[in-house]
């Protein structure tokens, strides 16, 4: 494992050990999650965005409404 330096306020950086102290983790340890979000995968692709909403195609939207059924109480 390497080490990273970082610059913040420290007030700020008190804010955020407090935190993680209150959910019972340690700065550190939410960096680490943060980070390897960041740097993990891209996006999806087109192609799994398409396999990702294929099973509700069945689902249609139906007629519009109009305006007076939209504004209706």
């Amino acid at each position: 494992m390497r080490n990273i330096t970082l610059s913040a306020e420290a007030e700020l950086i008190d804010r955020a050990r407090h935190r993680a102290e209150s959910e019972n983790t340690t700065l550190n340890s939410v960096f680490r999650v943060w980070l390897q979000q960041y740097g993990g995968q891209p996006g999806l692709t087109l192609e799994q965005l398409r396999q990702a909403v294929a099973p509700l195609s069945h689902f249609r939207m139906g007629r519009r409404l109009t305006r007076e059924e939209r504004n209706e109480r």
